[in-house]
């Protein structure tokens, strides 16, 4: 019975039957979308993975994993998540699904692990059981070294690359920005590793002296969104500047993206925080935001229902209360384009259904004055 109903969600998600109509529409490109709420009710819900056979799993930064299956978000939240530690910006952070997903059912979560004193990002992986809706045979495969003392600035989003090794990324832990520069220590890097949790043979600094042999690249702030493009083969990335400076960089290995010996942002103050926008040995950003609009996730667009979009960038802003379009020709920056500013919500997170339609989270929680609270919301064309 459950596999029947699986398959029957899994035909049903592409129509939006169960979902409420928010009554948003506006013109993109010469064509009308909608956008229709999924599911509400949520705690900050940071990131989502769709499943074969339909169901949804939704992170919520106060350390809960919860399933929405045939339309519905269930009431009971996924058990078996690790021990999480919640505070600002600290939390249950990503979730990814195995690129094997289908055969062996594992899943694996990133989140901020510690106390105020000490803390870092970790990543977990499990085999997700659904009919029990529980989390299996956890085991933690990385952990970031050092610890550090600020709840703020983890990084936190994960990626497969087509070799089945992962990508983490780990914010600089804000007040130690300098050691993103310093290879023998995590802060402000994108690691990749295996799904064990080993090193891969080939990483950039593996068998340096004094280098930590999980750095992919470094010189980053605090990435927010990553993703790897199969028709260019590149992988893209994103980060929060400081009152400025937000950046979308083409992220290569071994490769310095310049925190924070240049950048485009100034300090919370106002001060500089350093002369220079370009320095040697570093990278040049692909895009920049200056003011910042607090980048937080990112879909490359493939698919049918919005053909405009095919191969564009689409970005959410949490500051910017938006999704940017950044689009995409030829493996170039043509233009770019705000969407979905009606709905004046911090957006956390967008990603690209297996329906071809977008799916939003937004970043709230239930409150007297907004009982719908984290919502995931679905754009579909009217």
């Amino acid at each position: 019975m459950r596999g029947f109903i699986s398959a029957l969600a899994a035909i049903l998600m592409a129509i939006p039957a169960a979902a409420q109509d928010t009554g948003d529409a506006a013109n993109a490109g010469g064509k009308l979308y909608k956008i229709e709420t999924v599911a509400e009710g949520l705690h900050f819900p940071w990131s989502l993975a769709f499943l074969p056979d339909g169901d949804m799993l939704v992170t919520e930064r106060d350390g809960r994993l919860r399933v929405i299956r045939d339309g519905e978000l269930l009431e009971e939240p996924v058990k078996g998540v690790p021990p999480v530690y919640v505070k600002d910006q600290a939390g249950l952070f990503d979730i990814a699904l195995h690129p094997q997903f289908a055969l062996n059912g594992m899943v694996f979560l990133s989140y901020a692990h510690g106390d105020d004193g000490a803390n870092r990002t970790r990543v977990a992986r499990a085999r997700f059981d659904e009919e029990a809706l529980e989390l299996k045979d956890l085991e933690v495969i990385f952990e970031a070294d050092p610890a550090k003392d600020t709840p703020v600035h983890f990084g936190g989003r994960m990626a497969f690359l087509p070799d089945g090794t992962l990508l983490v990324t780990l914010g600089d832990g804000f007040e130690y920005r300098e050691q993103a520069q310093i290879l023998s220590n995590h802060l402000g890097t994108i690691v990749r590793i295996n799904p064990d949790g080993s090193v891969p043979g080939d990483n950039p600094f593996r068998g340096r002296k004094g280098a930590k042999p999980e750095i992919w690249s470094y010189g980053h702030r605090n990435v927010q969104g990553i993703l790897f493009d199969p028709a260019t083969g590149r992988v893209y990335a994103h980060e929060h500047g400081p009152r400025g400076g937000d950046e979308i960089n083409i992220i290569e290995k071994g490769k310095n993206y310049g925190w924070p010996l240049a950048t485009y942002g100034i300090d919370y103050s106002g001060a500089k925080i350093t002369p220079y926008t370009e320095f040697e040995g570093t990278e040049q950003p692909l895009v920049y935001w200056v003011p910042s609009i607090a980048p937080s996730g990112m879909t490359l667009y493939r698919g049918r229902a919005f053909p405009e979009w095919d191969g564009d960038l689409l970005v959410s802003a949490l500051a910017g209360r938006k999704v940017q379009r950044v689009d995409m020709e030829n493996g170039e920056v043509a233009g770019q384009q705000p969407l979905f500013e009606g709905l004046d919500q911090r957006i956390r997170d967008i990603r690209t259904g297996p329906d071809g339609f977008l799916y939003l989270l937004t970043d709230a929680e239930p409150t007297e004055d907004n009982p719908a609270g984290g919502q995931v919301l679905r754009v579909r064309p009217k």
